[in-house]
């Protein structure tokens, strides 16, 4: 994988569609990114992509394949393949409620009159469960034939789970893995890839060892084609660290909340932890099209340290507000935080520039989602209009407001700053945590051969320097102007 960061983006969210998304990327980003995690762009009936009708295709309102294949030619690309679910309104699971037991792909879904041993689960399995609901996770479903039965539904009624211990499920994997890389994917997300092992008996999230099987299969699928796979999970980050020793790539969704942490307590004890111990082959996030994860810094920082994290996002943060992040606005608190980084750090650019330096000096290859790359702010109007708490982040930009805000004096230092990160060629090398006599300062070392580049940064005043050795090995200040 190239070391250079990546961007993460709707197919609509720079400019209108796929086409001119490539416009602003070949105009502005050049050699800001290497690589596009773009999010789902197949037809979709729900959740902003991650509800997929087929793999296929491209909806059409986003482009073409040879758009998609254009940009592969000049970036590393990142697909979604939703492991867990397909789409309700897929012909896959219309054909499946037309022809019942003679449908083709009957065996892709999963049947609770089949799992279950009394073709229900009792009040005790259903709580060991790990749900993203608070009930069963299924829908019920009536048939063509007037038959009824209850059928595996992890998240909105639109996402149906498939069964992967089945052979046509396996088989549907691999065709649909195999399709995307040979249209010119480079990393596969598995997207909530811990929901698809169900055992009873079992919380049903991320069973052992069946999780490293099923690892092992798409692995297999994408190998021949030397695609990496990138397991999307959400929770405790001992996970990650298993995954990762596994030799799989893996997400530091702990990163977000430590360096909030850090900004706002002026101390650097969790932070310094984390980058000790945390995995090496991974990709660093300060934000995402989801929220700030809450879940995944558990046992990294005392509940006492979260919840001050969680009310100083509320009270230093830019337009925030608690009840954005709760079911009122179709999310739970303790989940997740529903805010553009940029704001959690009060629309400061002092301070928004040192919380991406610690990422850019972090291990592991920087995703910077589109609303940070231009350091965008809540988006009220949006988030009031569709009272989804995670639309706060998830503001369109048109051509002309991207045109505007790439001439902010915060942007034009993040570009610098990622540009630096894509060509110093320490990045490639080992990593130093210096060690620091007081507990609000910071200094990361990255080294390799004659290369060396360290970040100095006071959590306090919220300054940072980075020192680099040029060509004659003399020491030189980065410069962001």
């Amino acid at each position: 994988m190239l070391n250079k960061t990546m961007l993460i983006t709707y197919p609509n969210s720079l400019g209108k569609d796929i086409k001119e998304l490539s416009e602003v990327v070949d105009k502005y980003l050049k050699d800001v990114i290497g690589g596009i995690h773009i999010l789902p762009f197949y037809p979709s009936s729900g959740d902003r992509g991650f509800a997929p009708m087929t793999y296929q295709e491209v909806d059409k309102t986003f482009g073409a394949w040879e758009e998609i294949k254009a940009l592969s030619n000049n970036y590393e690309l990142m697909f979604d393949f939703m492991i867990n679910h397909i789409s309700k309104s897929s012909e896959y699971f219309k054909d499946f409620v037309q022809n019942k037991e003679d449908s083709e792909y009957y065996d892709l879904f999963i049947k609770y009159s089949d799992f279950w041993e009394s073709g229900e689960p009792t009040k005790e399995q259903v709580d060991l469960i790990y749900k993203r609901k608070p009930k069963a996770p299924c829908v019920d479903v009536t048939f063509n034939d007037g038959s009824k039965d209850k059928v595996w539904c992890t998240f909105a009624e639109e996402q149906i789970d498939l069964d992967i211990t089945k052979e046509k499920t396996r088989e549907f994997i691999r065709k649909n893995l195999e399709y995307l890389c040979e249209k010119g994917a480079k990393v596969i997300r598995a997207d909530a890839f811990a929901y698809v092992t169900k055992k009873i008996g079992t919380n049903c999230f991320f069973v052992e060892p069946d999780t490293w099987e099923v690892l092992e299969f798409v692995k297999s699928c994408v190998a021949p084609y030397d695609v990496e796979i990138l397991p999307e999970i959400h929770e405790h980050y001992t996970i990650q660290q298993k995954i990762a020793e596994h030799g799989y790539y893996v997400y530091d969704f702990a990163l977000p909340m430590l360096v909030l942490h850090a900004i706002y307590s002026g101390k650097n004890h969790r932070l310094k932890n984390w980058l000790e111990i945390c995995p090496r082959k991974q990709y660093t996030t300060l934000d995402t099209h989801d929220g700030i994860g809450v879940v995944d810094v558990k046992d990294l920082m005392s509940d006492e340290e979260i919840d001050f994290t969680k009310e100083a996002l509320f009270s230093q943060g830019a337009n925030v507000k608690k009840i954005y992040n709760t079911t009122k606005y179709n999310n739970l608190d303790i989940y997740q935080l529903n805010c553009t980084y940029y704001s959690a750090l009060g629309d400061r650019d002092d301070v928004y520039l040192l919380a991406r330096a610690i990422q850019f000096f972090a291990p592991g290859i920087p995703q910077v989602y589109y609303v940070g790359l231009l350091a965008g702010k809540n988006d009220i109007e949006l988030i009031e209009k569709t009272k989804n708490g995670r639309d706060i982040n998830r503001h369109n930009y048109t051509l002309e407001e991207i045109k505007e805000e790439v001439n902010r004096d915060v942007v034009k230092k993040l570009f610098n700053l990622m540009k630096f990160r894509n060509s110093y060629q320490a990045f490639d090398g080992r990593l130093y945590i210096n060690e620091i006599e007081n507990d609000h300062e910071i200094s990361l070392t990255w080294e390799k051969d004659a290369y060396e580049t360290t970040l100095s940064a006071n959590l306090l005043t919220h300054t940072f320097t980075i020192t680099f050795k040029d060509e004659l090995g003399n020491i030189q200040y980065l410069s962001l102007d």
